[in-house]
C-alpha cells in the first residue's frame, strides 16, 4: 500500500456574499476531487490546537501527526533547518520577512503594505539580505538568506517571550500596535528601523519601482523559536517517505523528521508553481520504492492571504488535475494507495490570513469505498460526519485505516 498526503495549504475558506455566498472550494471546478468524493470517507479535522496560533507551522505538524504540544518549539527553527542553519540549543531563531511599507517619514506611522514585499526574487531577496547582513551581522545576531521574501534571523544565547505579530496578520493596516514587545525587543525594532533606511533606496529596490513593482524596503521580525527535536518518522509510524513543497517551513518539518525532501524545478510557493511537475514527482517517488509522500502547494493560502479570489480558485482546479495525475499513475502502476486530500488551515478570503477552524478532509482507498459525498467542500465534509478532534491522529488513522 502506498501512501500520500496532498496537501492544499489554506484551500478551505469562508461563504463568499458576492459568489452566492459559496467557498473557494465550492466555486472551483474540480471534477475527480469531486468524482473522488463519492467513494471517500469525508469529515472536518482540527488541526490547531486549543491554545495555539493558527500557523502553517502548527497545523503542518500537526496533519503529519506530530503533537504540537510536544513538538512544536517556534516557526522560525523549522524553516532553519531547511535553510542548512546548524543551531545550538542556545541559539533562538526569528522569521525574518522582506515586506513593503508605506512611505510615511516615522517607522511606526506606516502601513503594512505587502507581506512579500510584491512575492520579490530569490536572487533580488539575496542581494538586499547581503547588504543586511554587512550592517547587522554583530554578535549575537546573524541574519541568512532563504527564499524569496523567507529568511532567518538567528540570535546567540538569544531569550524568547516576546509579542511577535506575522505581517501576513496585518496586511493595510498601520504597524503601531503591532512591533516587536517584551523584552530584548529593543533590539530588533532598531535593526527593522534601519532596514528601511539601508533598503528604501537600495538599487534593487529602484528597479523594481521603475518596474511597476513594490519595494523590499524592510525587514519584520516573528515567529521565534528554539532548536526543534522532532521523533523520526520512520519511528512513529514505519514508513519511509519524503516531503514536497516549495517553501522552507515544510522542508524543515521533513528534514528534522528524517524524511526525503524532492526538489522540483519551478516549483515557486504560489499560484505560477509547477503543479504538474510537484504532481509527477510524487508518483515517480511512490512508484520508485519510497511509502509515503507528504505533497503540499502552498497557492491557495498565499491567494488567500493576497485576497485574490480569482487565482485562489484556479490554483483550487490545478490541485484537482494534481490529484488525478497521482491517481492515475498509481493506478497505471497497478499499486494500492491510500490518499489523504485536505489543507492544513482555512485562509479565507474575508480575513485574508489563517484561522483556526476545522478543515475538510477527504480520505480515498483504491482498495475499498466508502459512503462518500456529492462533493468536497466544507459544507459536505461537515455534513458528511467524520470528525477528528486532533489533528495528529490524523496519520494514525491513515495508516492504520
Amino acid at each position: 500500500m502506498k501512501y500520500i498526503v496532498i496537501l492544499g495549504d489554506g484551500m478551505a475558506g469562508y461563504p463568499l456574499p458576492a459568489y452566492a455566498n459559496k467557498t473557494c472550494l465550492q466555486l472551483a471546478n474540480k471534477p475527480f476531487i469531486d468524482q473522488l468524493a463519492g467513494k471517500s470517507e469525508l469529515g472536518l479535522a482540527k488541526t490547531v490546537p486549543e491554545g495555539f496560533a493558527p500557523g502553517s507551522d502548527v497545523a503542518n505538524l500537526s496533519v503529519m501527526g506530530y503533537d504540537p504540544a510536544r513538538y512544536y518549539t517556534g516557526r522560525s527553527p523549522l524553516e532553519a533547518a531547511s535553510i542548512g542553519i546548524a543551531l545550538k540549543d542556545t541559539d533562538v531563531t526569528l522569521r525574518c520577512n522582506l515586506v513593503t511599507l508605506s512611505d510615511e517619514a516615522r517607522y511606526r506611522d506606516k502601513t503594512m503594505l505587502d507581506y512579500s514585499a510584491g512575492e520579490i526574487s530569490t536572487a533580488e531577496a539575496r542581494e538586499l539580505i547581503d547588504a543586511l547582513k554587512a550592517a547587522f551581522d554583530r554578535p549575537p545576531f546573524t541574519l541568512y538568506a532563504g527564499i524569496s521574501y523567507r529568511h532567518c534571523l538567528v540570535c546567540d544565547h538569544g531569550e524568547t517571550g516576546r509579542v511577535l505579530t506575522p505581517p501576513h496578520d496585518i496586511s493595510d493596516r498601520k504597524i503601531a500596535p503591532y512591533l516587536p514587545k517584551g523584552a530584548g525587543s529593543e533590539a530588533l525594532l532598531n535593526m527593522m528601523e534601519r532596514s528601511y533606511r539601508l533598503l528604501n533606496d537600495h538599487p534593487v529596490n529602484r528597479a523594481r519601482r521603475a518596474a511597476g513593482k513594490r519595494p523590499a524596503n524592510s525587514v519584520w521580525f516573528w515567529g521565534e523559536g528554539t532548536k526543534p527535536r522532532l521523533t523520526p518518522f520512520w519511528q512513529l509510524y514505519r514508513k519511509h517517505g519524503a516531503v514536497i513543497s516549495a517553501v522552507d517551513l515544510i522542508k524543515g518539518i521533513g528534514i528534522l523528521a528524517g524524511l526525503k525532501v524532492i526538489e522540483v524545478e519551478g516549483a515557486t510557493g504560489n499560484w505560477d508553481t509547477n503543479f504538474y511537475g510537484k504532481a509527477c514527482a510524487a508518483a515517480d517517488a511512490l512508484t520508485g520504492g519510497l511509502d509515503f509522500v507528504y505533497l503540499h502547494m502552498e497557492a491557495p493560502d498565499e491567494c488567500g492571504h493576497h485576497g485574490d479570489i480569482a487565482k485562489k480558485i484556479y490554483s483550487i482546479e490545478q490541485i484537482d488535475g494534481v490529484v488525478k495525475t497521482v491517481c492515475d499513475r498509481l493506478t497505471a502502476a497497478g499499486e494500492d494507495f491510500s490518499l489523504l486530500l485536505l489543507p492544513d488551515h482555512p485562509t479565507p478570503i474575508a480575513c485574508k490570513t489563517h484561522v483556526a477552524d476545522p478543515v475538510p478532509y477527504l480520505l480515498y482507498r483504491s482498495t475499498c469505498s466508502a459512503a462518500g459525498a456529492e462533493r468536497y467542500d466544507e459544507a459536505h465534509a461537515a455534513a458528511a460526519g467524520g470528525r477528528v478532534t486532533e489533528g495528529c491522529s490524523l496519520m494514525k488513522k491513515f495508516f492504520n485505516g
